[in-house]
Order: C-alpha cells, then structure tokens, then sequence
C-alpha cells in the first residue's frame, strides 16, 4: 500500500554572473515591495490581492503565489506584521528543471522573470542526499508544489516542495505512538504514553545547537563590520553550517533509534506549517528563531524513520506546551523548563514542559483522545514568560510545589555520552517528594 509523502528539496545556485545576479535582487526587491503593499492595505480576498500586485513586475507565478498568500497572512498565520526578510514565492508554475550529466552542475533551473524572453537558466548546487528526487522532479515522477527563493548574504537558495509515493510503512498488532517535540533548549524531547502516562523519555540537549548558532551570528556580523572579504565571510559560514549539519544529522539518528526500542513504533510529529508566523517575540528572538530549521530536523528524522520502516504521523500543534498530559485541561508554561497545572484534583502540579508537550502530541494520534479542536491551530501556544515553546531563555523560575518532573532531573551528558536520558515510568504523585526547578 502506498502514500503521498511531502519533502522540501533544497538546492543552492552557482555564483551568478553580475547581470544575472542584478537580476535576482530586482526580482526579490519587487516581490517584497508588493508583499508588504498588500499586507498593510489588510487585503482579505484573492481579488483584492491581485488588484494591488497586478502592476508590479512580477512573473504571473509570484503573483499567483501573492494572492493565495496573503489573505493567510491575517485569518490563518495571525500575523501583526512583515520580517523583512520574507522569499520570494512561486507556483508550482515556475517548477521548470533540468538535468544533464555533462555539465559541471547537473541540474538547472529556468528562473521566471515578467516579459516575453527574460527568463534566464541558472546552475544548482543540490543536496546530494536529495539528488534521486531531483531526477525524479525532473521527469515529472514526483510532482512539484510551491517554490521559495531566499538570498542568504551572497548565496542564493532554491526550496522546492514536492510530492512522492512511497510505500506506506505497517505495522503488525497494537502501535505505540512516540511524541517528538523539537525545540531550542530541548533539541529533541521524546516519550511514548503506557497507560495515558509518559515512559521512558528522551530528552536531547540543544546547547551546542544554539551556541553555535549565536555564535555564528556575532562572527559573521563582525567579519561584515570590518569589511571582511568575501571567501573569508564564506568560509565562516560554511564552518558553522557543517557542524550544525552535523548535529542535525546526528540528532535525527538518535530519535529514530530511540523508536526502535519500542514495539510497533509510529513517530508523531508537530505539524510546523504555521510555526513561523504564529511566533513574535520581537526582532531579536525572531532571528534566533528564523535562524533554526524546525521543518529541517524534522525532515531529516522522518526519512531515517522511513528507512528503517517506521510510520511517521503529524499532529496539530495547538495547546501542546498549555496543557496538561494528565488532566487534559489547559494549564500554565510559565518558564521555558516547566509546566504547571492548577487544578487540584489533578496529581500533576509541576511537569518537565518539554516531555509533557511531547505526551501531549501523542495524544493527538493516540486512541487517549483528542484534547484540542483542530480550528484553533492558530492560538498562540508559547510560554507566558514570551520565552517561547521553541525558544532559548535564560529566565527559569523556582517551583513552590514539588515537581513531578522537572528538567533539573535531567543531566547534560559529557559530549563523548550518548544524550539519550531515562526517567522514572511514573511521575511522583502530588505531595511525595520530588525535585524543585
């Protein structure tokens, strides 16, 4: 039995020639232009949209593209303003490739461009991990979906989602379903739920993830300041993307092999369509946020999990970090490292916030029900110190009340350690002693 799976391709274009690359900025800078135009006229209806882009210069496929976007931005992302750093994207129109193995860079794409006869081929530097879907886009086996364009300093990167059969993995008697919930502090936290309770969870740090990623930052923006060439500031950035590569790739591993260990594994996943949009938390957080590739991680575990043939699923993300695992009812995040549930005939008081927002995905796939409608994806469901579900704080704040599990219960391994932590199968009830945060 097959089933449709959706994966991102990425691929990076081959330094374009001056005129080529002047090309490139006008095309970006007209697309921004028109965005944000439409945004701040509050245009709610495609109609609307096309009447306000329609004079841009702007191939049919990024308006096409604006028109079904920006009526989202408002009813489904919720968003209250515009990153200035937005890419340009395009209909699964523009989606024109091509391959051939005499050339330096196989595969090509025919860049849209407003008029007759100014669209221009460009060289892609791909993935080579993805190269089998490239040739499969190519010759129309899988089938393309919306194209993102991004210029990251002088690089230019070329996202294309696609879709693809594939066999669809089974499973033989009773599932368990694993929660995986992806964050910052918490590159990856995992449980599987026995008897509605949380077993055995996972809990990878992400520290190193999000040094280097600020580290990074501070080097690259110094380089810039000190006008720094141009092969130096690359070098610098291809260092940092390795090793976070790295990581990814090694994280990914270890939650897919923390699957196994399970009977009849099924991974469940956030849906992280609107994850983007739905979080604010200023210029400075939304960099740090922006900067880390939630759907990346992901992707990579889902195609570890489908080549060792466990099932992947995705659940609606709403209320995960708010409520309670136990109770099912909306609590408190009030730091990034705990949850907490005021209700007094519940035993849970204070939760480690990750792993019960880890049960709390399982939950949604997992025949303990469904605990949060799924038109209200589009509340927000971050921590109320603003620190986010998803992202790095300092602030931690002292429980009063025994923690049933907290993240002091956690140790950082030494980096030669596995990070794979296990906690007790069942929480301390409320009144036993426990750890305070």
């Amino acid at each position: 039995m097959s089933t449709t799976v959706t994966k991102t391709l990425q691929a990076t274009f081959a330094p374009p020639t001056a005129h080529k690359q002047s090309k490139l900025i006008d095309l970006l800078d007209t697309y921004r232009d028109g965005l944000q135009e439409a945004f701040d006229s509050g245009a709610s209806t495609m109609s609307a949209v096309s009447d306000i882009v329609t004079p841009y210069d702007l191939p049919y496929q990024a308006k096409a593209a604006l028109c079904n976007y920006v009526p989202k931005l408002r009813k489904t992302y919720n968003a209250k303003e515009l990153d200035d750093e937005h890419p340009i994207r395009l209909t699964n129109q523009a989606a024109k490739f091509d391959h051939s193995d005499e050339r330096d860079y196989e595969f090509t794409w025919w860049v849209p461009r407003p008029g007759r006869g100014t669209n221009f081929w460009i060289p892609l530097r791909i993935n080579p991990e993805q190269e089998d879907l490239w040739h499969d886009l190519v010759s129309e086996d899988a089938k393309a979906g919306e194209i993102r364009l991004q210029q990251h300093r002088q690089n230019w990167v070329l996202h294309v989602t696609v879709e693809y059969p594939v066999e669809e993995p089974a499973t033989d008697g009773d599932a368990t379903h694993i929660g995986l919930d992806i964050g910052e502090t918490a590159l990856i936290t995992g449980c599987a739920l026995k008897d509605g309770s949380p077993t055995d969870p996972l809990v990878r740090s992400g520290s190193r993830a999000k040094h280097l990623r600020k580290e990074m930052h501070t080097t690259l923006k110094r380089l810039q300041e000190r006008d720094a060439s141009e092969w130096r500031t690359d070098e610098r950035f291809d260092h940092y993307q390795n090793a976070l590569t790295d990581i990814v790739e090694k994280a990914s591993r270890e939650a897919v092999e923390y699957a196994t260990q399970f009977e009849n594994p099924v991974l469940v996943m956030e849906t992280l369509t609107y994850i983007r949009e739905r979080l604010d938390y200023g210029k400075y957080m939304n960099r740090r946020l922006h900067s880390w590739a939630f759907a990346r991680l992901q992707g990579r575990i889902e195609d570890k999990a489908t080549e060792a043939g466990i099932p992947v699923e995705y659940a609606n993300p709403a209320y995960t970090s708010q409520t309670c695992h136990s109770c099912h009812r909306i609590g408190r995040r009030d730091s990034q490292a705990e949850f907490r549930c005021p209700h007094d005939d519940c035993h849970v008081s204070t939760f480690q916030a990750d792993i019960n927002a880890s049960a709390n995905i399982v939950r949604r796939v997992d025949p303990w029900g469904e605990s949060v409608p799924l038109d209200k994806a589009e509340r927000d469901d971050s921590p109320r110190d603003g620190s986010g579900s998803d992202t790095a704080t300092t602030h931690r704040e002292t429980s009063e009340t025994p923690s049933q599990m907290t993240l002091t219960a956690f140790q950082e391994s030494k980096p030669s350690t596995s990070v794979h932590e296990t906690v007790s199968r069942e929480p301390t009830r409320a009144g036993d002693s426990g750890d305070d945060d």
